[in-house]
């Protein structure tokens, strides 16, 4: 969650549990987050998993190397995971301090460290003043409100910073949900300045969660170099990335605003 609100605007997050999982919102029906209680290093949502499909845009040797940042903290999975799993130095931003809060005291987000920054901050601001520096090789993109409409920030200029963000060898992750059409135009906007060659999108989840990868540089991995990176995957982080391949697929054509 991460949008440009004040902080007295904001929704505070509350927190509910189920089977096992401990789910975190934001006053609404929809789910912002969730964590199984007994594994919370594992990622528990369909659509949080496959924001990891830029790990299948790596070289085997890089998967745990560089600086992972997330747009948007939700119940924390990604954060934890690249922290805790693949050990890389991770910053998370968040706009809203109830969230995280309630990931600090319940969903076992732990205490900044040398490898670790969670920043309460604007995402917009964040990927803008970082920018200069291009020190990000992994972005994951996740802006909804508690309305969960649209994402909180999807404009090119927006995606144009996150692509200043990243190193040269840079792969970004970003869920887009709500109608297809919406989903065209957003992943549109992120081809617009990333180039068509270097976005793919994934079919949506059953919850109609779509989640667009790009590459800063290419070329883009074949589908053998990818199918042997599933494997690789499965086999070190236990995510099911062999059933990611069919669903990364070439870019839909925007459909045509009517007049």
């Amino acid at each position: 969650m991460n949008t440009r609100k004040s902080c007295l605007d904001l929704p505070s997050a509350t927190i509910s549990e189920a089977d096992g999982v401990r789910y975190l919102s934001l006053g609404t029906q929809w789910v912002q987050g969730a964590m199984r209680v007994g594994k919370p290093l594992a990622i528990e949502l369909e659509y949080a998993q496959r924001m990891m499909a830029w790990l299948l845009l790596r070289r085997g040797s890089d998967l745990d190397k560089g600086h992972a940042v997330q747009l948007g903290l939700g119940a924390g999975s990604i954060t934890r995971f690249c922290h805790g799993k693949l050990r890389m130095r991770t910053t998370a931003v968040e706009i809203n301090p109830t969230v995280i809060a309630a990931c600090r005291a319940s969903f076992h987000l732990p205490l900044d460290g040398p490898r670790l920054a969670v920043l309460e901050q604007d995402a917009a601001v964040f990927v803008a003043e970082a920018a200069r520096a291009g020190s990000a090789q992994v972005l994951c993109v996740d802006l909804y409100d508690h309305e969960a409409a649209a994402p909180a920030l999807d404009s090119e200029a927006f995606y144009a910073d996150c692509r200043r963000l990243l190193g040269d060898d840079g792969v970004m992750s970003v869920n887009v949900f709500g109608r297809q059409s919406a989903c065209a135009h957003s992943a549109g906007r992120i081809a617009a300045v990333f180039g068509e060659s270097q976005v793919r999108m994934m079919e949506p989840t059953r919850a109609g969660n779509s989640i667009v990868v790009a590459m800063k540089s290419g070329p883009f991995p074949d589908q053998s170099l990818l199918a042997a990176r599933a494997r690789n995957i499965e086999s070190r982080f236990h995510l099911p990335a062999r059933e990611w391949l069919p669903l990364i697929n070439a870019l839909p054509p925007e459909p045509v605003s009517a007049v």
